[in-house]
C-alpha cells in the first residue's frame, strides 16, 4: 500500500495537547480536505507541494520509524495535512506488535476504522478563525469509529473571542471529552521569526478569560515547540 508522506522526523517531543512533552515521532502525511487560514502546515496540505511528498509503502514508513527511535518503542504521532484521508492500519498493527504506541490528530473531518487501535486520538475541530465550519455529523462518525480508542481528546486552538466563545460551546457538547486549548499562533511561516512575547501575550489572555470565567474544564496549553523552537517543528 502507498502512503503519500510529507515528512518523517523525530524522536523529538509532541509539542502540544495531551501527550505534551512526550518524545515522539512524527508521521506527516500529504493532503488535506480543509484550507485552514492559519495553516502552519502549508507543505502538507496545498497541492503546490505534492511533488515533495514522497510515494511510501508501510514497510517503508515503518523502516524510517524504526530507524529514527533506533528500535526503541515511543509514541509515533500520525499528522498532516489529515492523515485521517489514508489507511495507517498496517503500520499501526506493525508498530504495536513492537511495542510502539500511536497517536493521531485529525479535524474529525473523516472517519477511519483504523482510529480504535490508536493509544490516542486527538479531535481537532477548527473554530471560525479557520474559515470552516464543521460538519457535525461527520465529526460524529469519526467519535463512534474511535469508541474503542482508550484516549479520545477534544484539542481547540483559540485566536479571539469568537473561537473562545465557539470552544465553550464545543465543550458543552461534549462534556465526555477531554478539552485541550491553546492559543493561536500567527506566524505561518516557518522561516519568519515568531514574536515571543506577543506569543506569551496570548497564552495570558486565553488563561486570564478561562479563569475569569471559572471555566475550570480545560487544561490551557502553549504550543511548547514554538516557544522552544520559534517555529512549527515538533507537532
Amino acid at each position: 500500500m502507498s502512503l503519500r508522506i510529507a515528512e518523517i522526523f523525530g524522536p523529538t517531543i509532541q509539542g502540544e495537547g495531551a501527550l505534551i512533552g512526550e518524545p515522539t515521532v512524527f508521521v506527516r502525511t500529504g493532503g488535506c480536505d480543509y484550507r485552514c487560514s492559519w495553516c502552519d502546515s502549508l507543505h502538507a496540505v496545498d497541492s503546490k507541494f505534492r511533488d515533495t511528498w514522497m510515494p511510501m509503502t508501510t514497510r517503508d514508513v515503518w523502516a524510517e520509524v524504526t530507524h529514527l527511535s533506533g528500535g526503541q518503542p515511543l509514541t509515533v504521532s500520525l499528522s498532516g495535512g489529515n492523515p485521517a484521508i489514508q489507511d495507517f492500519a498496517e503500520l499501526i498493527a506493525m508498530g504495536k506488535e513492537a511495542g510502539y504506541r500511536f497517536a493521531c490528530e485529525t479535524q474529525g473531518s473523516i472517519s477511519q476504522a483504523w482510529f480504535s487501535k490508536l493509544d490516542t486520538l486527538v479531535l481537532s475541530p477548527k473554530p471560525p478563525s479557520s474559515g470552516h465550519k464543521v460538519d457535525w455529523l461527520k465529526f460524529g462518525s469519526c467519535l463512534g469509529a474511535a469508541k474503542d480508542c482508550p484516549n479520545v481528546v477534544l484539542k481547540i486552538v483559540v485566536f479571539d473571542e469568537v473561537d473562545y466563545d465557539w470552544a465553550r460551546a464545543v465543550a458543552d457538547r461534549y462534556p465526555e471529552l477531554p478539552l485541550y486549548l491553546q492559543p493561536g499562533n500567527p506566524t505561518v511561516d516557518p522561516e519568519n521569526p515568531v514574536d515571543l512575547t506577543e506569543t506569551t501575550a496570548r497564552l495570558r489572555w486565553l488563561i486570564d478569560k478561562v479563569t475569569a470565567d471559572k471555566w475550570f474544564a480545560p487544561r490551557v496549553l502553549p504550543q511548547l515547540h514554538v516557544l522552544v523552537w520559534g517555529n512549527q517543528r515538533g507537532v
